[in-house]
């Protein structure tokens, strides 16, 4: 396997990722723990990683677009709610007792 991921693309992508732990942070932050902007954020990340570069890694840049730097913007931004969303909730059920017993 081939990474052609520059380093724009990875910019991007880590940008999306801080973007999505901030606004989880802001929406469900006080129902579960501080760094829930850093779990989101890491989940997006890796889990942008593999959309773009495993599972959408043999496309050209012509077949999918737009294609920033090796990154599949699209497909990253679509379908890498799905990690978030699934970090939200998890996160959520691991922290739901700690938060009932401090109350």
């Amino acid at each position: 396997m081939e990474w052609d991921l520059g380093l724009q693309g990875m910019a991007v992508l880590a940008a999306m990722s801080l973007g999505f732990g901030v606004i989880a942070q802001l929406f469900f932050g006080e129902r579960t723990t501080r760094w829930l902007w850093a779990i989101v954020a890491t989940a997006h990340l890796l889990g942008g990683l593999l959309i773009s570069e495993v599972w959408f890694g043999w496309a050209t840049g012509e077949e999918l677009q737009p294609n920033l730097d090796g990154l599949s913007f699209d497909e990253v931004l679509l379908i890498g709610l799905i990690p978030v969303v699934l970090a939200i909730f998890a996160t959520r059920y691991f922290t739901r007792n700690r938060r009932r017993g401090a109350g």
